[in-house]
């Protein structure tokens, strides 16, 4: 459907009511969540049982009737699927057999060998795609190539990722061969998902803001840059959002170099900044402070307000900073629904 407003706005139009999403919609912040989650008994059993993923992506569009729904998986299911082993600690969240030499490089699954691993995911994005009301649009989802980085070399997340700057800094042509690889593997692992049903990918970048200079051209910009073109190739016309979290100046610009439709805006910028260096590139989507979705009240609304009217005279979707996080309140979230909807 080409009149669905999520879809108008990547296009560029200017609407008189924002389309809204939350990211992390589907979690821990919603009693039907967890009680899906107990019901699949650990996390990754949850993101490979298509059922239960696609339950899980629903819940929050049948609460809340947001705009868009995303695909519920996980950024690591794709290294996963090129060979480490990933697992994740009760309370401590996801770990990962390392990757950090060359020979580990080169001994992970070829690209096309991924498939076998992620089906179960493209069974979901099927699924959703059915069961979806008609005016909702469904994203397809990956984490970019650094951000995965990190995580395959750490084994695990990391607030510097001090990890994977070293093997970038001492070690560059395996780190390249490293984000070469993720690139190759995203590429694939997104288009299947668009040949399953997704109407939009989004690039998951969270770790983009530590890298500076050169490094973050390098390293951030030019593989979005390559899985977007490879994309569009496959699937003309195609939208992509692209999320470079905390990439400040780096923001500026961002959609002319690597050819998204729509740059997602962490809460580190503010709305009016953004709305005069960023959104005159395009669609831009944001940007709400995460924490009001646990707050809440008059400055919940007073905040909200404020993002709807700094990007009122570009194309918008609104959206939180980062994710929403599972403290939140879901009464909070209706509270900024509202008040997107009613003003």
């Amino acid at each position: 459907m080409t009149d669905k407003t999520i879809l108008r706005a990547l296009r560029g139009e200017v609407l008189p009511t924002p389309p809204i999403w939350m990211m992390r919609q589907a979690g821990r912040y919603l009693p039907e969540y967890r009680a899906t989650r107990a019901q699949a008994g650990d996390f990754l059993s949850l993101c490979y049982t298509p059922d239960l993923a696609a339950e899980v992506t629903l819940q929050p569009i049948r609460r809340y009737g947001f705009d868009a729904a995303i695909l519920f998986a996980d950024i690591l299911l794709l290294p996963q699927a090129l060979g480490p082993r990933l697992w994740f600690e009760a309370g401590e969240g996801p770990r990962m057999e390392t990757t950090t030499t060359r020979a580990q490089v080169e001994a992970l699954r070829p690209t096309g060998a991924i498939h076998d691993t992620l089906a179960p995911v493209y069974d979901t994005v099927r699924i959703l795609s059915r069961e979806l009301p008609r005016e909702t649009t469904l994203i397809g989802f990956a984490g970019a190539p650094w951000t995965v980085a990190t995580y395959m070399i750490a084994g695990r997340g990391s607030r510097d990722q001090a990890a994977a700057h070293a093997l970038k800094d001492t070690d560059r042509a395996t780190f390249q061969l490293l984000i070469d690889r993720i690139t190759e593997a995203t590429v694939e692992y997104l288009s299947a998902q668009v040949q399953a049903g997704a109407e939009v990918v989004k690039l998951f970048d969270s770790w983009a803001g530590s890298l500076k200079g050169a490094d973050f051209h390098d390293f951030a910009l030019a593989p979005t840059a390559r899985i977007i073109a490879a994309l569009k190739a496959r699937h003309p016309g195609l939208p992509v959002i692209a999320f470079p979290r905390e990439a400040g100046q780096g923001y500026i610009g961002f959609a002319r170099a690597t050819g998204a439709d729509c740059v997602a805006l962490d809460n580190s910028v503010t709305p009016e900044w953004a709305a005069e260096h960023v959104q005159c590139d395009g669609c831009v989507q944001g940007n709400l402070a995460p924490e009001h979705m646990v707050t809440g009240g008059e400055a919940l609304v007073q905040a909200t307000r404020r993002v709807v009217q700094a990007f009122r005279n570009g194309p918008h979707i609104f959206n939180l900073g980062h994710g929403i996080t599972p403290d939140a309140d879901p009464a909070n979230v209706q509270l900024m629904i509202d008040t997107v909807r009613g003003g």
